[in-house]
Formats: C-alpha cells, sequence, structure tokens
C-alpha cells in the first residue's frame, strides 16, 4: 500500500484525516505520524474492549479531538459515560473525574491512563476535614465541589460545578432555611460566588495550581499588548482577575461564549489546552496567551491511553459504602433544574463584596 501525506499508511491517512485539521495548529508534521498511529490504535481498541473515552476539556487536542468519545468538563463526561452502554470508562482528565464516573457508573470498569493524575484541589482536602467543619458549623448545609474526590463527596449535602455554584448556594440555603452555606474546597470560587449572591459563604483554603497563579497584572498586560482582544476568565481565578476581564465562567461558559461570539482575538485565562481544542471548531479566531499548564492533566498521554486500554490497567474503585452516600450529594445536583444558562460571574456589575469566613 502507498505511503500517502507525512508517510502514513492510506487507512490511517483517510482514518485521521479529520483531526489533522483540528490538531494542525497545535501537532507539528513531524509529530503526526506517530500519533496518527496511536489514534488509530487505540480507536480499535476501544472496539474490542467495548470502552469510551472521556477527554477533558485540559486534555491535549490530539487526544480532546483524536480519541475523545465524549468531551467536556468532569461533570458532564461523568453523566455521559453513565448513559453510554459501554462496559469500559477511560478518564482521559484526574483521578477525582475517575471516582466520579465511578459513583454514576458503579456497574462499569473505570480505568485512567495514569494513578498519579491527580489535581491541587481535590488532595486540599478530605472527607475528615468535612466531618470536622460540620462539627465546627452545625445545621449548615455542605457544597461541595466536584473537583473533590469520592470520601469528601460521601461528607457533601449537595455537589456544584463552576457553572451552576451559584445557583446550588442559593437552593442549599433556602432548602436548609439558613443564610449562610459552607462551600468548599475552592477559595476563589467561593469568594466569587459570594460576589453573586445574598446567601454568606463560609469557605476553605484551597486553591487550583494553574488558575491561582494568574493576576491582574496578567491581565493588565495583555490589554496593553493585545487592546483588542477579549478576555475571558475562569472563577477559580482570584477575584481582581475576573473583575478585570470581559467575560468570566465555567468552561462551558467560556466554549459558548467563543463559540457563539467568535472574537478575533481572546484570551482564555484557564489552562493551555482549553484554547488548543476550541481553536480546532473555530480556527478563524486569534487565541492568545497567556495560559498556565496543569502538570496533572498532562501525565494523560496518547501513549498511556493505549497502554490502558491493552492492559486494562489503572482501574478506579470505590468502596461501596461511600459510592452511596457520595452518589447522594452528586445525585442531588444532577436533579436540580439546570441553569438557564452557565454561570456568569461578573464582578463589576457584582451585586455587593462580602466577605468570605476562611476556615
Amino acid at each position: 500500500m502507498a505511503d500517502g501525506m507525512f508517510g502514513l499508511s492510506e487507512s490511517t491517512e483517510r482514518a485521521t484525516a479529520p483531526v489533522w485539521e483540528k490538531v494542525k495548529s497545535h501537532v507539528t508534521p513531524i509529530e503526526w505520524p506517530a500519533q496518527a498511529e496511536l489514534i488509530v490504535e487505540i480507536n480499535r481498541l476501544k472496539a474490542e474492549r467495548d470502552a469510551v473515552i472521556l477527554a477533558h476539556n485540559y486534555m491535549t487536542p490530539e487526544i480532546f479531538h483524536g480519541v475523545g468519545d465524549f468531551v467536556g468538563d468532569s461533570l458532564g463526561l461523568a453523566k455521559e459515560a453513565a448513559r453510554s452502554k459501554a462496559k469500559v470508562i477511560v478518564q482521559a482528565g484526574v483521578h477525582f473525574m475517575a471516582e466520579t464516573s465511578k459513583i454514576l457508573s458503579p456497574d462499569k470498569t473505570v480505568l485512567i491512563p495514569d494513578l498519579k493524575a491527580g489535581c491541587s484541589l481535590a488532595e486540599a482536602i478530605t472527607g475528615a476535614d468535612v466531618r470536622l467543619i460540620k462539627q465546627r458549623y452545625p445545621g449548615l448545609p455542605v457544597v461541595t465541589y466536584v473537583n473533590t474526590t469520592a470520601d469528601v463527596k460521601a461528607e457533601t449535602d449537595i455537589c456544584c460545578t463552576s457553572a451552576n455554584a451559584v445557583q446550588v448556594v442559593e437552593w442549599a440555603a433556602k432548602e436548609w432555611g439558613v443564610d449562610r452555606v459552607i462551600l468548599i474546597p475552592d477559595e476563589f470560587l467561593a469568594r466569587n460566588v459570594a460576589a453573586q449572591t445574598n446567601v454568606g459563604i463560609i469557605a476553605w483554603k484551597g486553591r487550583c495550581i494553574v488558575h491561582e497563579r494568574f493576576t491582574g497584572e496578567d491581565i493588565a498586560e495583555m490589554r496593553a499588548a493585545y487592546p483588542g482582544a477579549e478576555i475571558l476568565a475562569h472563577p477559580e481565578c482570584p477575584e481582581d482577575v475576573l473583575s478585570a476581564a470581559d467575560f468570566a465562567g465555567s468552561t462551558a461558559a467560556m466554549t459558548d461564549y467563543v463559540m457563539a461570539k467568535k472574537p478575533k482575538q481572546v484570551v482564555l485565562i484557564t489552562e493551555c489546552s482549553m484554547a488548543s481544542n476550541i481553536k480546532g471548531d473555530v480556527p478563524e479566531v486569534d487565541f492568545i496567551g497567556p495560559c498556565n499548564m496543569c502538570p496533572y492533566m498532562k501525565r494523560i498521554t496518547l501513549e498511556n491511553i493505549r497502554d490502558c486500554l491493552l492492559h486494562m490497567q489503572f482501574e478506579v474503585t470505590v468502596p461501596e459504602d461511600m459510592i452511596v452516600k457520595a452518589a447522594l450529594a452528586v445525585q442531588r445536583m444532577i436533579d436540580l433544574p439546570p441553569p438557564a444558562i452557565p454561570a456568569r460571574y461578573d464582578l463589576v456589575k457584582a451585586k455587593h463584596h462580602v466577605a468570605v469566613e476562611l476556615i
């Protein structure tokens, strides 16, 4: 069989041509032949193993566009996996995401390509910490960000995402008949939520190692260098970053913003691969740095995804009693009517700026 472009076989070139069109602004022609062969092999293994791959927004483009069956944020991926009839779930993301998939799909085999793919937020708090918090603040509902381990979710009243955190906080306060809510573990998400609601917030000093590094000075420098660019920030960033941005919202909200408005130049204040992945769908948009790379997310590669499926290795398990308790908190959030649009964190026009009680 004659070799095609990049020296690929005709079958591999044909199978991966649509992927190349989406990743070519990120992947070099030198890298592509090896990646294309891995993509073909992984997709073959998925069919053999009756598996689906959940590719988070922060995966590199060759994973996101090349082998992801479902792509998006962590909770959306877990919900899609639960609806899938596949017997095996491969989490192209970090460990807490794989646990969430197991919580929502307890009868399926959940694999992660690298057991060291952790998360600074998930590691910032334990179930034992939550039990102590509940003792200190009896009667207050505990709202926990999905970026947490299964043992933390098991001690939680209801989970939230960055897209629905304001809605969940206000629902919990009303449901419990209180004026304060515990929102853990991300300090900056809690502070940014507090500016959007009249509900008092008790927070924990957990931070995302990607988003906490951005500063208001970064935004000012970007404004000076690219005065026409639109700046979008994630609510895990500090308050001064959100206040200086043109738009602030979840990864879903940022994606929707870019896809709908297609600004000429845009800056995404979040993990690097987010911009690269959206670029594949809107090549006419010019994405400008800065970005910070997540070392945990980057532990996931095409190579270890292939090995994960080939050897059926690195299964993620959660004790059955923990699954039952954690599933209540996750399902309670899922059962809430979704917000009409993903939450926008408008700190310029915020209702007020209240002090957050930090535990």
